[in-house]
This record gives structure tokens, C-alpha cells and sequence, in this order.
């Protein structure tokens, strides 16, 4: 097959080196630099070396250079989509959308690093000012996941790059020719070299050590497992440093009795399956009140049965392939587990015959908490349905896990919605929508899903460190 943007990463392509896969044909589309953790310290140190030279540009002159760089994305939206349909597997159209999303971060923190605002705070002592000035934190690194191979890279190059700071960036192994594009557009915008970097790597945990160890890095941004984020945040305890953690999640998707269930099943089919489920703020496993449980099974059936599977470059494909042989064999046994616990198949319920990376798009009933499907992070296009009878009996359902990412909700009583809104113990709730991600929108959970929020205003805080600047002797 020919590749996709082929003009843009063509200097970084290797004869050998880290493979890269199409997942839905298991065909290998190209090799990358196999880096490791000497290239990562040269990296850094660069980084390091460019640090003042950037921090000390305009904010307006950086995000001249975010808003080009944002530009140079939309222009070359087709090839970015395509490519990352390719290595991730995700249909085409999701991947055009992401597209647009990753844009969205550059030219939302373009603007928001110019209101980068510190204060004058009342003084103690008539002859002395308080100030308060705002700074970039210093050289960061970032890990990013293959399922968003490009959003997820400019939610946290866009801020670190509008308040000062350089970026070493390592992408997923299943996916660094998106990673690397964005790299050859972000060089072509205008950003230095030296300012942000990706290294590609088949041995994400010494070059991850790499950054946990050096002490130039100040800030550390990792979006992926919570296992992995607990490794991270032990290894960057030896330097101090910022973390943002964006980790796993278990999102609960309640319907309650009063909810509009046309409304419902349409916001579960975009909050499950979209990515084939493979989204850290999928919906989990999905809550329905006894007195609507019937209804809401048959519709939500009904439109999962008429999923199209395939490769996500096809005309009118909805549901691609898992990203891996470990990805589809943790649904498979996720699946057989609830099963052998006396769950029930309505649709699917195993592999799909398009190819060995694919499953079939599957509803399960009869599923209670205790089971594996309702307590662990399923990344695939399956839906375990469990019945409930009262509002606080859900909300003890949905808060009883360690996670505490995203969560979602029907219902049309406002006394009903704002004590579900208070009640659920997730950073992000949204009710009667199934989709809750926006640029403008603080994106982070709370317990074992993380530390910190990526996008709004809040996300440039991240790369930001407050000084207390006292000036005295002013009589």
C-alpha cells in the first residue's frame, strides 16, 4: 500500500528499525527509529538549550507560531486521517474528526497563552509590593497512547508550547508516523527544532526512565495506564517533578426511569463504540432503572446489530479492529468470564470474522458488579448491561471502583440530575450526552485516574509555576 503523508515523514522512514502495523490487514506499512535513551538525554539537552530562547518570545510571537502550526494540520487533514487510520485502525471519518480536534488544542492555547495573567497582591507593609509572576515550568516530556495518536499530542504540546516550555515527546510504539507528521508540521509552522521533539522507540520503559531520571525535565505529561502512571510518579519522585497523569478509567452510563431513551441509546452508541470502544472515557458499563431496562436493551440491540466491522478505511465502515493480539485477547476473556458468571449474549458476544484483530460488536444482560466486565477497563466494543432500582443504589454502583475519570447520565428531573451531577465521584459528568470532550473543557479524573487537567485554562496552569516576587524598600 502506499503510504499516507509519505511526503512528511519520509526523511524519518528506516529500512529497519521500530515496525509499524495496519492492524486491520496485520500488513506492515512502514519502520521507524528504533531510538533509546541516549538519543532521549540528547534530546533533553537540546531542549534545555533552547529553553530560554523560547520562554523569552512573545506570547504573541508563540502563538503566531501555534495558530500556523494548527493551520498546517487542517490543510493536510486527508493525509493525517488517513495515516492515522492506517497504524491505529480507527474509522476514517473518527480520524478526520480527531484531526480537527487536534487543531482545536493548538489554536485554543495560541490564544490562552497570552492571558497567562500573574497578580499584585496587597502588601503586609506600606513600603512593599506583592507580585506574583507567572513562568514557564521548564523542559517537559511527555508519553502519549496510540488510540488518539494525534489529539493526544497536541493537548499537551499546545500548552507547554504557549506558556515557554520545549518538549520531548514519546509517542506509542503501535503509532509514532502520526506523532512524527505532527513533528515535520510543527517544524514547518515554525516551531524550533530544539523546542519540540518526538522520539520513537520499542522500548518505551528506558526512554520513560529517561525522563522520570534527568533533572532538566521539570514536567512529566503521561496519558495511559494506571499501572504504568504509578511507575511514573514513583520514578520522577528522586527530581520533584510536575506531573499530569491522565490514567485508566471504569466510566459508568446511567439511564434513569425519566430519561428520553431514543436520546439514550443514541448517546451510548457514541459514548461505547466509538473507536471500537477503545477510549479511556467509553462508556464502562452501562446502568439502567428497572422500569426502563427492557426498552432500553431492545433499542440499543437493534442499532449495535447494525454496526458495520471492518477495515477503517473502507466506505461505511463504523467498528475497526482492536489495536492488538493482548487488546482483543483481554475483551475475548473479559467476555467468557461474564458468561461463564451467567451473563447473556443479545448481540455478538465473540471474534468477528473480518479479521483476528476484530470482535463483534456485543450487548451483554444479566451482568451484575462483581464480574470482570463491570470492574475492569474493557477497551473493546462491548456493552455489559446491569439493572438497577433506585438513584442511590446507582450511584453506590457507579462509584464503587478506584476510578474516577468520566461518567455519564440520562434523566430529565433537575432535582434528580443535580444529585447525580454532585454525587458521582468523577472529574468529568456529563448529562443526557454521550461525547464529553471539548478543547475549551477541563479533562482530567480524580483518585486512580489521574492527576491534573489537560485543555481550557486550566490545562496552561499545568506548565506554569508561580513566583512571589517581594519588593521592598519603597518608602
Amino acid at each position: 500500500m502506499s503510504l499516507p503523508a509519505a511526503d512528511l515523514i519520509s526523511s524519518s522512514l528506516r529500512d529497519d528499525g521500530l515496525a509499524v502495523f495496519n492492524p486491520a490487514t496485520g500488513e506492515q506499512i512502514a519502520a521507524v527509529a528504533d531510538d533509546g535513551p541516549d538519543v532521549a538525554n540528547a534530546a533533553i539537552a537540546d531542549a534545555d538549550a533552547a529553553f530560554k530562547n523560547w520562554a523569552g518570545r512573545t506570547a504573541r510571537e508563540r502563538a503566531s507560531v501555534l495558530r500556523a502550526w494548527a493551520s498546517l494540520l487542517m490543510s493536510h487533514a486527508e493525509e493525517l486521517a488517513a495515516l492515522a487510520t492506517a497504524e491505529c485502525g480507527k474509522p476514517l471519518p473518527e480520524a478526520k474528526g480527531e484531526v480537527f480536534y487536534a487543531a482545536s488544542f493548538l489554536e485554543w492555547f495560541a490564544e490562552e497563552g497570552k492571558r497567562a495573567y500573574g497578580d499584585i497582591v496587597p502588601s503586609h507593609q506600606p513600603n512593599a509590593r506583592i507580585l506574583v509572576l507567572k513562568q514557564p515550568v521548564g523542559v517537559s516530556a511527555a508519553i502519549t497512547p496510540w488510540n488518539f495518536p494525534l489529539a493526544m499530542i497536541t493537548r499537551k504540546a499546545g500548552p507547554a508550547l504557549a506558556a515557554g516550555c520545549p518538549m520531548v515527546l514519546k509517542p506509542a510504539e503501535a503509532t509514532p508516523l502520526s506523532a512524527l507528521a505532527l513533528e515535520a508540521l510543527a517544524h514547518q509552522a515554525g516551531v524550533p527544532e530544539a523546542v519540540f521533539r518526538v522520539v520513537t522507540t520499542a522500548d518505551p520503559k528506558a526512554v520513560g526512565e529517561a525522563f522520570c531520571d534527568s533533572g532538566a525535565v521539570r514536567k512529566l505529561s503521561f496519558t495511559g495506564s494506571t499501572r504504568v502512571g504509578k511507575l511514573l510518579a514513583a520514578q520522577c519522585a528522586s527530581t520533584v517533578k510536575r506531573l499530569s497523569l491522565e490514567l485508566g478509567g471504569n466510566a459508568p452510563f446511567i439511564v434513569f426511569d425519566d430519561a428520553d431513551i431514543d436520546a439514550a441509546v443514541a448517546g451510548a452508541m457514541g459514548s461505547k463504540y466509538r473507536n471500537a470502544g477503545q477510549t479511556c472515557v467509553c462508556a464502562n458499563r452501562i446502568l439502567v432503572q428497572a422500569g426502563v431496562y427492557d426498552a432500553f436493551v431492545e433499542q440499543l440491540a437493534e442499532r449495535v446489530s447494525g454496526l458495520t466491522v471492518g477495515n477503517g478505511a473502507d466506505d461505511g465502515v463504523q467498528i475497526g479492529p482492536l489495536i492488538n493480539q493482548a487488546g482483543i485477547g483481554k475483551v475475548a476473556d473479559l467476555v467468557d468470564d461474564a458468561l461463564k458468571s451467567g451473563a447473556s449474549v443479545v448481540v455478538g458476544g465473540g471474534r468477528h470474522e473480518a479479521g483476528e484483530l476484530f470482535f463483534q460488536p456485543t450487548v451483554l444482560t444479566g451482568v451484575s458488579a462483581e464480574m470482570r466486565v463491570a470492574r475492569e477497563e474493557i477497551f473493546g466494543p462491548v456493552a455489559p448491561i446491569i439493572r438497577f432500582e433506585t438513584v442511590d443504589e446507582a450511584l453506590q454502583l457507579a462509584n464503587d471502583t478506584p476510578y474516577g475519570l468520566a461518567a455519564y447520565f440520562y434523566a430529565r428531573d433537575m432535582a434528580r440530575i443535580f444529585k447525580v451531577l454532585e454525587g458521582l465521584d468523577y472529574g468529568m459528568v456529563a448529562a443526557n450526552e454521550g461525547v464529553l470532550s471539548a478543547e475549551s473543557a477541563p479533562f482530567g479524573g480524580v483518585k486512580e485516574s489521574g492527576l491534573g487537567r489537560e485543555g481550557s485554562k486550566y490545562g496552561l496552569d499545568e506548565y506554569i509555576e508561580l513566583k512571589y516576587g517581594l519588593l521592598g524598600g519603597l518608602s
